[in-house]
């Protein structure tokens, strides 16, 4: 049975990425999960040059009493779901403070700046230590990996959505994932979402 208490109320997520990653999605399925358990949940969105891989944003606030507004206040987060490394980096340092928790994809995605030459991106030592400095509890791992080994990367996002789950940070389980994507895909979907959403809780460990 799914808790019916939140370790903070109001218990503030981010999860961010860039256009075309799929965070959208997960915030509407991770919204759907909480409804379901009876939470009132608010989400707020925004958007980058999301078409040509901009940043991408969605602020999901949850409450046991009420609705909130949809913008979670600077340094007030409690969990930010990334599914880029510099897009991580880039949240924490606005909504961040000593007590965040990070689930990160470790597997970058540059811009075209990047790419061209014409910009710098972080190496992976850096983004390491900009992780741990900037959260109290950091998992990375590469759910874009893990996606690619179920049949698509579009699946790294319910990778972190049976991470998140797996944390116990939220009163989500795989049961109510599952009723949250049955009107959204097509049977031989729902399971490849299973799967990966599987594999992504078995990547945290505490």
């Amino acid at each position: 049975m799914i808790s019916k208490t939140l370790k903070h109320d109001p218990y503030n997520l981010i999860i961010t990425g860039v256009g075309g990653q799929g965070s959208v999605i997960s915030s509407k399925i991770i919204g759907n999960m909480l409804s379901q358990a009876g939470f009132h949940i608010t989400i707020g969105e925004t958007f980058g040059a999301s078409q040509r891989g901009g940043s991408v944003m969605s602020h999901v606030r949850v409450s046991s009493t009420k609705a909130l507004s949809p913008q979670i206040p600077l340094g007030m987060a409690h969990m930010v779901v990334s599914l880029e490394p510099v897009e991580a980096i880039r949240v924490l340092s606005q909504f961040g403070n000593s007590h965040i928790k990070v689930i990160c994809n470790a597997q970058p995605l540059h811009p075209i700046g990047v790419i061209s030459g014409r910009a710098g991106y972080p190496s992976k030592k850096e983004i390491d230590k900009s992780l741990k400095d900037l959260s109290s509890k950091v998992w990375l791992f590469n759910a874009t990996g893990i996606a690619m080994n179920i049949g698509d990367p579009i699946f790294a996002n319910i990778v972190m959505t049976g991470a998140l789950t797996a944390t116990g940070e939220l009163p989500m389980d795989r049961n109510n994932f599952q009723k949250s994507i049955e009107s959204l895909f097509t049977t031989d979907k729902i399971k490849q979402n299973l799967v990966a959403f599987d594999k992504g809780m078995d990547m945290i460990n505490f």
